[in-house]
């Protein structure tokens, strides 16, 4: 821990992110220097001890790792691409949410500038950031990994998965796809629960049970999918389909879009019409490829 509190780190870019990110640096006594392109956000930082950076060239010079907490990809050449030079021999960690295709692109970037590049997927909300919950997903640079790991796990769990910068980036999205599918459910069941004068908040409290048991089977599935194992299903697709066919009623008769629902349903739908109906639900995984 000694050799982690001497080591510095710049946060470029202090949305909601940035800020968690510095604050929970700076709750460890890391030396933080902090630059946002827009003043005003930084109050509580500088309060808990971090240094201001006035100007871009300040913010890069600070030393140790730069971490890039910005919108997008554009935004990281929008910042970076006018201080390019000055980034040779440092260490750039991007921690902005870039498709993996983006990562790869800021990789040989950084390399063609003599720059380390590590990229990043945050699995946390801001508020989880320096918890036990808060995990980050890391690719690219081995070097900045090894480098860096105490500094970094003071932000959450650190796992790095090799030298292709774009492999963290598709396991960032891919599990947030799988979050955002299970929101998506949720809200599309309390809006059905409305109809019936069930809060959002009291099916939540039911649903977060029923969706964490369901998860336990994630892992089967998964085996399932590996092995292309359809033919012998507990519960066909053709089962599936009239689950789904029936919730849709059950959604028109509540005045609740398909929205959320329809995807799912047409993937069933041609299985069927394709003569697959008696196949697995996790042959549905072969639809999307």
């Amino acid at each position: 821990m000694a050799e982690t509190m001497k080591t510095p780190v710049t946060i470029l870019g202090l949305g909601a992110m940035g800020r968690a990110l510095a604050a929970a640096f700076l709750k460890a006594g890391v030396p933080t220097t902090v630059w946002n392109r827009t003043e005003g956000k930084d109050a509580d930082l500088l309060a808990a001890g971090a240094v201001r950076a006035e100007t871009l060239t300040e913010a890069i010079e600070a030393g140790g790792p730069i971490i890039a907490v910005l919108l997008d990809h554009a935004s990281v050449h929008a910042t970076l691409d006018p201080v390019a030079e000055r980034l040779a021999g440092r260490q750039l960690i991007n921690l902005t949410s870039t498709a993996p295709g983006e990562a790869r692109e800021l990789a040989t970037w950084a390399a063609g500038l003599d720059c380390d590049y590590l990229d990043g997927g945050i699995m946390a909300v801001p508020p989880m950031i320096g918890g036990p919950g808060a995990a980050i997903l890391y690719s690219g640079s081995r070097a900045i990994f090894d480098a860096h790991r105490e500094t970094l796990e003071l932000l959450a769990s650190a796992e790095f998965f090799g030298d292709d910068a774009g492999f963290a980036s598709t396991y960032d999205f891919a599990l947030l796809a799988t979050m955002y599918a299970m929101f998506g459910g949720f809200l599309h069941g309390a809006a059905m629960m409305r109809s019936v004068g069930v809060s959002a908040a009291e099916f939540g409290r039911r649903a977060a049970a029923w969706v964490s048991a369901m998860a336990e089977s994630l892992p089967h599935q998964g085996a399932v999918v590996d092995a292309a194992a359809y033919t012998d299903p507990v519960q066909s697709i053709a089962f599936h389909k009239a689950a789904l066919d029936a919730i849709s009623r059950a959604s028109r008769e509540a005045n609740v879009t398909l929205d959320f629902v329809a995807p799912l349903k047409n993937l069933l739908d041609r299985q069927v019409a394709d003569g697959r109906g008696a196949l697995g639900f996790e042959r549905t995984f072969e639809e999307l490829l």
